[in-house]
């Protein structure tokens, strides 16, 4: 299932093409910053990923990550923990420390709103074979 229409239509716009953080992505994924100020120390991004998207493995340093997902199908996964399946209304909280990665699943469009305070570091792509064996 395709559900581009659903999920690119939601409450918020879905920005432009993230070219800023291509290294750091596997595949498509467009971003809307909704706070980014210097006098607030956290930033608010709509993330949208195109069906197989995701980031690479990453930590924030100093700080931490909370996903609301606003559409779609995607994966969160923990550093030696199973992948878990995200849809519409979940929640996920990254720690400070914790090494983490997050992104659609193959065959659909997702997206979240980031809330991220501290320094990301970011890590290795997600391995293809680990990638692909999620279900």
């Amino acid at each position: 299932m395709n559900n581009k229409t659903e999920v690119t239509h939601g409450l918020f716009d879905i920005g432009n093409l993230n070219t800023a953080f291509v290294n750091n992505f596997v595949g498509d994924s467009y971003h809307n910053s909704l706070v980014k100020e210097t006098n607030i120390p956290v930033t608010v991004s709509n993330v949208f990923f195109e069906p197989g998207a995701r980031n690479n493995w990453d930590i924030h340093h100093n700080g931490y990550q909370i996903l609301l997902v606003t559409g779609g199908e995607g994966w969160y996964q923990e550093d030696d923990h199973s992948a878990q399946k995200l849809h519409s209304g979940d929640v996920v909280i990254t720690h400070e420390g914790v090494k983490h990665w997050h992104g659609a699943t193959q065959n659909n469009w997702f997206s979240h709103v980031a809330i991220t305070a501290g320094t990301p570091i970011w890590l290795e792509p997600v391995n293809n074979e680990d990638y692909q064996q999620l279900n």
